[in-house]
């Protein structure tokens, strides 16, 4: 009877020890620690880099030409042929069709440089940003500039402009974007000599939902923006654009009494393009290189006085040992839209976005 009782007792303990066990378990699973995660909660949205004007692009999505211009020059001056890893990118196809090149900015508003990676070499481009943008590196750091090999290339790139509207645009009340609340914006409630209107073309419209407007500067800037873009790609969006606005018959000004709210823009982005790291492809010579590490930042500000962007892109190639109409039309950007920046006159814009969730933006 004593070891009956005894062997009872030690069950009950056994099972209380592993209902404790449980109870522990779940309490520290629920109550992570700071650093921890609770899988029930959503994934904080970002903003995502495409590299060309030809890559799909989603919600929250921008672009800048300087990584363009870097490979340009990787593909014609070193490479002297397209470049192709084993498999192929759809990306590296994309940006092999140089859908952005020197032509599309002049040249006082960009800066570039290839040479052989060594600590003169990152000076040289220290001062050369010094003297022609007043601007510091936010990249050139992140690269390894002693010990290469004679044989490797660095390439860079940075754009920088500043452009300001006439007369500064009305600052509105804060409302709603989508479903944001509180967001910034600027734009016109009243104006009564129309010199603010005369800073607005309208592209075209069709609804309140369906237009897209062009902000003219002081300078040779045109900001471009488009209520909920159509299109895969930046360049397909742009295109939309561009065929809307000739076929468009209405009227092109924005005329008394109409209304325009745009949301203040301010970002700073900078990303690692590891999907194209660490992948060899062949120059014409036969010789074989990989992109050991690759970077840009984009820099964007819009607001009632005008705008301002600078974009870096630095690319280290290195030698691989051989191997295998309504009756008073809106013009509220309080939702989905796109936006181009574009010297006037050019055919190709230098910076491209398509904003959904604005609070990624301000």
């Amino acid at each position: 009877m004593k070891k009956f009782l005894i062997f009872i007792a030690s069950i009950m303990t056994a099972i209380l020890l592993i209902l404790l066990g449980a109870i522990i378990y779940r309490k520290v699973s629920i109550n992570t620690p700071q650093g921890g995660k609770d899988f029930t909660e959503k994934e904080p949205k970002t903003i995502k880099t495409v590299l060309s004007l030809e890559d799909d692009v989603q919600n929250d999505t921008i672009w800048c030409g300087t990584f363009q211009l870097i490979w340009n020059d990787l593909k014609n001056d070193l490479a002297k042929q397209d470049i192709e890893f084993r498999p192929q990118l759809k990306v590296v196809e994309n940006l092999n069709k140089e859908t952005f090149t020197t032509n599309d900015i002049s040249d006082k508003y960009y800066y570039k440089k290839i040479g052989t990676p060594s600590l003169a070499l990152k000076e040289e481009i220290e001062k050369a940003i010094k003297e022609k943008f007043n601007e510091t590196s936010d990249i050139l750091d992140d690269f390894e500039w002693e010990n290469r090999n004679i044989e490797d290339y660095f390439l860079y790139a940075m754009l920088k402009k500043e452009f300001q509207f006439e007369k500064a645009f009305e600052e509105l009340e804060n409302g709603k974007f989508g479903n944001y609340d509180n967001v910034k914006y600027f734009g016109i409630k009243k104006d009564e000599t129309g010199e603010l209107r005369n800073q607005v073309d309208v592209l075209y419209y069709n609804s309140k939902n369906d237009f897209a407007i062009k902000l003219k500067t002081k300078q040779e800037d045109e900001v471009i923006l488009c209520k909920n873009p159509q299109g895969k790609t930046f360049n397909d969006i742009y295109k939309n654009i561009t065929e809307k606005e000739a076929n468009y018959k209405g009227e092109k000004t924005l005329e008394e009494g109409e209304k325009l709210k745009i949301p203040n823009i301010k970002l700073k982005e900078k990303n690692e393009f590891t999907e194209i790291q660490q992948k060899s492809f062949l120059f014409s010579n036969g010789d074989e290189y990989e992109i050991e590490k690759a970077i840009q930042t984009i820099e964007l500000e819009l607001d009632r006085t005008g705008g301002k962007i600078k974009s870096e892109a630095g690319m280290m190639v290195e030698k691989a040992s051989l191997m295998v109409p309504e009756s008073q039309r809106e013009f509220l950007l309080d939702d989905t839209f796109a936006m181009f920046l574009i010297e006037k006159g050019k055919k190709t814009p230098y910076f491209a976005g398509k904003i959904n969730d604005i609070t990624q933006f301000q």
